[in-house]
């Protein structure tokens, strides 16, 4: 009886291992025969590095991470040779559409990044960004731009590459219908941005940038805030810090663009008040921007503000900012110009309800302060808050 006993033990432990081994084998054989495309989801949720030994599982999962929509490359712990192998593995054996590509690391991969980038472009990708802060700023190459379905651009360190049969051009030109951000830090000399779909542009010029100029400011016909910015019908965030506002303040100003910045909630701005038509620039954006919520505005002072402003008279533009609700100035010295701009905002924005300064002058500023608390308020609730840096 005891013996019987240990016998239907022994089966039972039999039955269990194999029950559990068919279990897993069945189990292996659904996941070896998902779709080509979700396993390549699947692996976009993975490290690179270890999507690439998923290859190692079975013969089915030997090639599954070639079809990854979302590609994600750190150098982090790589060493140098490793990772631009791997890099290049990758988008050489992609088969699919790249959807998302971000590649960021410490190293200098100056000799590579031309080479990554025509791969790339060949891949149609709809989402860039490129985070590669080592040594100087990395040429990105024009074939990045002819990717028409781009939407979203995210470059640092990095400064735009002409073909070599068009270095005498010096202006960018971007043409994406399909762009909806666009991040740009680098020194060029002219722009001309049409991406008509574009919801977020942060657009920074050097201060060391050799701006444009064919003639004489006073009789540049061009102007440079609608060649810039006339096409983004649907921005709702805009950023213009270092030099950018000069470079837009170039030419023939107009208070009237042919396109209403209807969605833009947000600006942020870098301005020299100094130059007065720097500010009349500013002026043109917000009346041309009849939804804007919330200003931020960063003052800077230049040595190098242009002298010649064509005599520009003192400015009596009227305008509403009927939805404005929050306005912040940085680096707020006290100066003549800056006060007289921040004394507009409570005139003209009727919901505003506060406006911060940051005080970083070293003027005395009692008779400045009382100034500034004794503005004239369209809006029952607006406060005036200042704060020392």
């Amino acid at each position: 009886m005891l013996q019987q006993f240990y016998l239907d033990s022994e089966a039972m432990s039999t039955c269990k291992k194999t029950r559990a081994e068919a279990t897993s084998v069945v189990s292996s054989d659904r996941l070896s025969s998902l779709p080509p495309k979700i396993k390549g989801n699947v692996l976009s949720r993975l490290d690179v590095r270890e999507a690439v030994g998923t290859s190692t599982l079975s013969s089915t999962w030997r090639d599954a991470w070639t079809d990854m929509p979302k590609i994600s490359l750190r150098d982090r712990n790589f060493m140098r040779t490793r990772f631009v192998t791997l890099v290049d593995m990758v988008l050489a054996l992609q088969k699919g559409t790249i959807e998302e590509f971000d590649i960021s690391g410490k190293k200098s991969y100056h000799d590579e990044l031309a080479r990554w980038m025509l791969m790339l472009s060949r891949r149609s990708p709809r989402s860039v960004t490129i985070k590669l802060n080592s040594g100087p700023r990395y040429k990105i190459s024009s074939c990045l731009f002819s990717i028409g379905d781009l939407k979203f651009l995210q470059l640092e360190n990095c400064i735009i590459s002409l073909p070599r049969a068009f270095q005498g051009i010096n202006r960018l030109n971007i043409q994406a219908p399909k762009l909806e951000y666009l991040n740009v830090y680098g020194d060029f000399e002219d722009i001309n941005l049409e991406a008509p779909n574009l919801k977020v542009a942060i657009l920074y010029l050097g201060h060391q940038a050799k701006l444009y100029q064919s003639v004489p400011i006073g009789y540049d016909k061009e102007n440079h805030v609608k060649k810039s910015l006339g096409s983004l019908s649907e921005i709702k965030t805009l950023g213009i810090t270092g030099s950018f506002m000069k470079y837009l303040s170039k030419g023939c100003i107009l208070t009237k663009l042919p396109v209403v910045f209807t969605r833009l909630e947000d600006i942020y701005l870098t301005i020299c008040f100094w130059d007065q038509r720097q500010v009349l620039t500013a002026y043109s954006l917000f009346q041309n921007a009849p939804n804007l919520k919330k200003l931020a505005v960063w003052s800077y002072a230049s040595s190098t503000c242009d002298q010649d402003q064509a005599r520009i008279l003192e400015h009596t533009l009227q305008m509403q900012m009927d939805h404005l609700v929050m306005a912040c100035v940085e680096c707020f010295r006290g100066l003549d110009y800056e006060v007289d701009f921040v004394a507009k905002l409570p005139s003209w924005a009727p919901d505003l309800e506060e406006v911060k300064i940051e005080w970083k002058g070293q003027t005395d500023c009692s008779i400045v302060l009382a100034k500034l608390l004794a503005l004239p308020r369209v809006s029952p609730r607006a406060k005036v808050i200042v704060t020392f840096c």
